[in-house]
């Protein structure tokens, strides 16, 4: 299985984010993460969605989004010509005794504590999901109480690709 980033620019009109899903849930495609967000110019929305299947699939999966009314422009995001980033906020339980080694591990990630209470602490951390993986297995002596993601965020690199879009 293959994995492929897609962005979609698209109107931003409602229920194109439900259209865009249900097109994936009726012809079975996986969808592995999609964010989606208002562009500098409010009239569009960029959609970021990462499918897997095989080569196959992902070739019919672009066609298929490409053929929707609302969608202007759909391209790969290349890992090599691109900058991916994800969100993640985890909740982890830390007493007095526990609160230094979590802190530590924050610190080396360069993640931020964003809430202390008696008996937890919550942790904000950006990057790449390899980043996001790596700090995630060196809290596995510690309970996760709970755990957000936002999925992965990505743009072109340089202005090549930008997307100029006229009505």
């Amino acid at each position: 299985m293959n994995k492929k980033v897609f962005q979609l620019l698209v109107d931003n009109t409602s229920g194109v984010l439900s259209r865009i899903s249900g097109l994936f849930s009726r012809r079975g495609y996986n969808i592995e993460s999609i964010t989606a967000g208002v562009t500098a110019d409010p009239r569009f929305t960029r959609i970021t969605i990462v499918a897997s299947g095989d080569d196959e699939i992902l070739d019919q999966i672009e066609k298929q989004v490409a053929k929707l009314v609302d969608v202007r422009d759909i391209r790969e995001l290349k890992p090599e010509k691109s900058v991916y980033r994800e969100l993640a906020l985890i909740k982890v339980k830390a007493g007095a005794s526990e609160r230094e080694g979590v802190i530590g591990v924050t610190d080396i990630f360069r993640a931020k504590i964003i809430d202390v209470c008696k008996d937890s602490l919550t942790i904000e951390l950006t990057g790449n999901q390899a980043k996001i993986e790596a700090f995630l297995s060196l809290l596995e002596g510690y309970e996760i109480l709970e755990l957000a993601r936002t999925g992965i965020a990505g743009l072109g690199r340089g202005i090549e690709d930008v997307v100029y879009i006229e009505d």
